[in-house]
């Protein structure tokens, strides 16, 4: 390293120090100590449904632009590079500090405003990223439908050219939140003639408004975010035709590459604090031999797997963040990710039950702690997680046709 680099890097190093300085003065004057560690629970509830207290830390994170950090401050962020994002996320860790603006603005800003970013003209910048870095606009994703899933390609749902609008009319299933979201990102077919990849848009659309209904779908877990949504004269204005008409496709897998990037963190589902280390939860329920061992050799051993599994999935992310610093472009290795992040947390819940054994089977009752009833409920609804966002078997595909260079084996169109 040169004497240059040198000194450039140790410049950095000390600007990142007052950074972190900077950070937790602030967050000793405005995170209450109440929130320490609590996620707010969205499922079917909307942002003015928050309790005071977190109203006013989410209006505080925006007013600072750190509810996105790494978007740019015309635009809501703070624009931060990524030392500086990783350095702010390490600091609220230690200050058990959550971000609330990201579930707040549901697809917003994991999905929908990284889009507008990089596909959006300016006055739809400022128009809708705004609201979503203050968490107080939320987005859904018309994507899904009956009869194409996996198949995206073969929607259905049709947006008629009316000169100064656009006119929708079909389903959509698998929406989540869209009962409580202002607005709606929609892929819709703009062009029956033309091969069904070729013929698709992205519409933004309002909810409220009289040709869109939607209908909340119970899972076995007991609660869910997901609704079906029935478009019927639905009005999307000319303006708000994201990318340009028939080139929708290219737009949804930009979109769902951003959406695979923020599936990677290896977190199990569910509202709570964060969750007890597993080697605790076992120790506490397993018991402990003579040397403070757990008192199953067997499980001690999964668990010793389980755990190295998790940090090399942590590491590896770290290492592929790294290596794209400075590239804004999300590559095809957020679908390996994405399968090793379900692999992870899938296999925490299954341990997690066995460990607790009976108790980790309760639904209801005086015999079950808050924390029994919440594992069980996580451990049903994470069956989710290989199916949204793209199926298991989706990522395969993705990887060894974009990573491996193997032929393409799936439908064309």
């Amino acid at each position: 390293m040169t004497a240059t680099a040198t000194k450039a890097k140790t410049e950095q190093g000390g600007e990142l120090e007052a950074f972190r300085a900077e950070v937790r003065a602030w967050l000793a004057d405005h995170f209450p100590a109440s929130l320490k560690g609590v996620t707010p629970a969205m499922e079917g509830r909307g942002a003015d449904q928050l309790s005071p207290e977190m109203a006013a830390w989410r209006d505080a994170l925006a007013e600072r632009g750190w509810g996105a950090p790494h978007w740019p401050q015309e635009y809501g962020g703070a624009g931060l590079d990524h030392a500086h994002v990783r350095a702010l996320a390490q600091e609220m860790g230690r200050a058990r500090a959550i971000n609330p603006i990201p579930l707040l603005a549901g697809m917003g800003v994991t999905m929908v405003g990284p889009t507008i970013l990089e596909y959006g003209t300016e006055e739809q910048k400022q128009r809708h990223l705004p609201g979503i870095a203050s968490g107080k606009v939320r987005w859904c994703l018309g994507l899904s439908e009956p009869n194409a899933g996996s198949d995206l390609a073969s929607l259905s749902t049709l947006a008629e050219d009316r000169d100064d609008h656009f006119v929708v009319n079909g389903q959509k299933i698998w929406t989540s939140g869209a009962d409580i979201s202002q607005w709606c990102g929609a892929l819709v077919r703009t062009d029956k003639s033309v091969a069904k990849h070729k013929g698709i848009s992205f519409l933004m659309l309002p909810m409220d408004q009289p040709g869109v209904r939607t209908r909340p779908i119970r899972l076995i877990s007991g609660a869910s975010p997901f609704c079906e949504t029935f478009f019927d004269d639905a009005r999307a204005e000319k303006d708000d035709l994201l990318g340009e008409l028939n080139d929708g496709w290219n737009v949804i897998k930009r979109l769902l590459q951003h959406e695979r990037a923020s599936q990677t963190s290896a977190a199990g589902p569910g509202g709570r604090s964060k969750p007890e280390a597993l080697y605790d939860i076992a120790k506490r329920y397993v018991g402990v031999d003579a040397e403070g061992r757990l008192d199953d050799p067997d499980l001690r051993g999964r668990l010793t797997r389980h755990l190295m599994d998790a940090a090399a999935h942590k590491l590896t992310a770290e290492r592929i963040a790294a290596e794209a610093r400075g590239n804004p472009e999300v590559s095809a290795a957020a679908s390996i990710m994405k399968n090793s992040a379900t692999g992870i947390a899938q296999a925490r819940s299954e341990l997690t039950l066995e460990i607790m054994g009976q108790q980790g089977l309760g639904w209801e009752g005086e015999t079950f702690d808050d924390d029994e009833l919440a594992t069980v409920r996580e451990w049903l609804w994470g069956k989710a997680i290989s199916i949204y966002g793209g199926s298991a078997e989706v990522q395969k595909n993705i990887i060894s046709k974009n990573i491996l260079g193997l032929p393409e084996t799936t439908q064309k169109g």
